[in-house]
């Protein structure tokens, strides 16, 4: 019998981490679930793939402190033997128009997108067993260049760069390193902040006409996770068409 291939999921007790938590339940992975705070949601995450017949575990981590990371990893090798596949979905989300964004706000994203995709980005790039795959987070809104969003786009800019780079640095290794930039999804971190009309307008831009759902975003992090070998250091564009 092959042995199981084991998932790290961060972000993954809401929104697109979650439902790419159970997705790769699903798919017959064991997952780490790992939250920055929110216990119950992650415990609640790890119940859900458990009840499916799957295997989980729960861990807290900020993504940004390495120690709390490699604890993370420490942990997945002794509970299921190591780690195959590692989802990077944390991230935060201020939105100001740049000449009124709060720079201790601006601060506090970068360290956590920038900063926490090279932390779990080394972790993931010394231990993730040969034949695995590194999936980061990027955003749409890079190509959409919405106002207000410059600083948040601006860490997932850096997202970008260091997903290629790394796919090239771990030549000979076959690990596949990808990163998913959705559109508009329907999850609180979208949602949060904005009244009807607006998101009633976000949801008709794309040709499909509608808002993503995690679901959607989850295939795309299942496909690159599993069957999808000879996709390497590419940024999939999950948003519908819109651009």
């Amino acid at each position: 019998m092959a042995e199981q291939r084991v998932a790290i999921v961060t972000g993954g007790s809401r929104g697109i981490g979650r439902d790419s938590a159970e997705r790769l339940a699903r798919d017959g992975m064991a997952v780490v679930v790992v939250c920055a705070g929110n216990e119950a949601e992650a415990n609640a995450a790890v119940e859900a793939i458990t009840a499916g017949g799957g295997r989980a575990i729960a861990a807290r981590a900020d993504v940004a402190d390495e120690q709390a990371v490699a604890a993370v990893f420490d942990r997945a090798e002794a509970e299921f033997g190591g780690v195959d596949v590692v989802v990077h979905a944390a991230a935060r989300m201020v939105l100001a128009p740049l000449a009124e964004l709060d720079l201790d706000e601006l601060d506090s994203m970068h360290r956590t997108n920038i900063r926490g995709t090279f932390v779990v980005g080394q972790q993931a790039a010394r231990r993730v067993r040969d034949g695995g795959a590194i999936i980061n987070f990027s955003t749409s809104v890079l190509a959409l260049a919405i106002p207000g969003y410059s600083g948040y786009a601006a860490s997932k800019g850096a997202v970008e760069a260091i997903t290629l780079i790394l796919a090239r640095e771990l030549r000979g290794r076959d690990i596949t390193v990808n990163a998913v930039a959705p559109g508009p999804t329907a999850t609180s971190l979208f949602l949060d902040g904005k009244d009807e009309e607006t998101i009633a307008r976000m949801a008709a831009q794309p040709p499909l006409e509608r808002l993503g759902n995690p679901s959607d975003i989850a295939e795309v992090v299942s496909f690159l996770a599993g069957p999808a070998r000879w996709i390497n250091g590419q940024t999939i564009r999950a948003n519908g068409g819109i651009a």
